[in-house]
């Protein structure tokens, strides 16, 4: 029996609450860049004095439309961690890590400057994470349900993040895709409110 193709508008949020939800954002990334200088102080310190190369680390991903956008973080690799050039799933404890990078990645510290993101637009504090396009084609490979999450833009956290854990395995990305596509149906400003409750309790 096929599958039954998806409608092609899911989102369940409508156009006042996607504003309130920009307007939140907007107002949440701006207070935390302001209170969490010191941390940003911090952790760029301690990253130039343990560890060579640059202390943020860009890198395109697939955003709200199918468009490109650079996603930020502190680096938490070595340099050269895909110096032949393929693409490569982050793991849990991948040997790739730099030891002040463990402990980054261990509380999600190296997600901290993806607030930029959030305040130009181009991501939200909640939503489906942004993927490569190179593991975009390998997922829709499987399920080409994905295009669908390009109605909202991606996040910092969701409960498939929270949930799921890293996507280090293709079972893991399809099941992500899964639950960001019940989110999408689903969501709402009460249940971003929750997720975000929910991300301040697991670090």
């Amino acid at each position: 029996m096929s599958k039954e193709k998806e409608p092609t508008n899911i989102d369940g949020m409508n156009g006042f609450e996607r504003a309130m939800k920009r307007v939140g954002d907007v107002v949440g990334a701006l207070f935390l860049l302001i209170v969490l200088s010191p941390v940003f102080l911090y952790i760029y310190i301690k990253q130039r004095w343990n560890a060579s190369g640059p202390v943020i680390y860009s890198q395109e991903r697939i955003g709200r439309g199918g468009k490109p956008f650079r996603i930020y973080k502190f680096r938490t690799m070595v340099v050269d961690a895909e110096k032949d050039g393929v693409p490569q799933l982050e793991q849990d404890d991948d040997p790739r890590l730099t030891e002040f990078g463990k402990v980054l990645r261990k509380r999600h510290l190296d997600e901290l400057p993806q607030i930029w993101n959030v305040l130009k637009g181009e991501m939200s504090f909640v939503g489906y994470r942004p993927e490569r396009q190179y593991f975009i084609e390998k997922i829709m490979e499987h399920n080409s349900d994905y295009q669908l999450l390009y109605q909202s833009t991606p996040g910092v956290t969701s409960l498939a993040t929270i949930q799921n854990g890293y996507t280090d395995t293709m079972e893991k990305m399809l099941k992500r895709l899964e639950m960001d596509l019940d989110y999408l149906r689903n969501r709402s400003l009460g249940l971003d409110v929750k997720i975000i409750f929910k991300t301040l309790f697991n670090i």
